[in-house]
């Protein structure tokens, strides 16, 4: 076992108290506010809820897994990109619907829905990236704006739209890519069996 200096221990431990504090803070603030009962609440659990029911009636059920693998991907790579926006203190969700996952509705639900839905409907020749980078345009340029409008979402730090776009750009290629190596992987290894 390694052995770490008493102070950069010391210093860890203080960093993870901060981070718990962080945690109380935001539990005490969504209990103190009743967000549960506001209107902007509902509106959060409505996208997480509606994108999962249209999913479960509009997915290919052909095609389940592929498109299933695919929306898992960009919202795992997206929840990475929006909880590093989050603790860096560029972006964040003042109606969460669960005060420890502030984005779950949109990481969750409305992204991934959205986007799985878009990958389908590309998959039978049109242009995958045209389609997605107008997806993403809409919601950087169109949904974000009117989140921002509603109270939903907040920017910090000189963040802009832009910035957002370029987060939804790099979390589509990447799991794109992702899908594209198993995609790859499983042709190579079932036609040589």
């Amino acid at each position: 076992m390694i052995k770490l200096a008493n102070d950069q221990m010391e210093k860890f431990d203080k960093i993870v108290k901060m981070g718990n504090k962080s945690t109380d803070a935001l539990n005490g603030y969504w209990i103190d506010f009743a967000l549960y009962s506001s209107f902007e609440y509902w509106m959060m659990v409505a996208f997480l809820i509606v994108p999962l029911l249209i999913l479960f009636f509009k997915i290919d059920k052909n095609k389940i897994f592929l498109i299933g693998f695919y929306g898992y991907s960009v919202h795992v790579i997206f929840a990475y990109v929006d909880t590093f926006g989050k603790h860096s203190g560029y972006w964040n969700y003042p109606f969460p619907v669960i005060p420890v996952l502030p984005g779950l509705a949109i990481d969750s639900s409305l992204v991934p829905v959205a986007f799985m839905l878009v990958y389908q409907w590309t998959l039978n020749n049109k242009s995958y990236y045209l389609y997605s980078i107008a997806m993403a345009g809409i919601f950087s340029f169109i949904l974000k704006p009117f989140l921002v409008e509603l109270g939903l979402f907040r920017m910090y730090e000189n963040k802009n739209y832009l910035h957002i776009f370029i987060g939804y750009l790099f979390v589509l290629f990447t799991a794109k890519f992702i899908t594209n190596v198993f995609l790859w992987t499983q042709k190579k290894y079932i036609t040589s069996t």
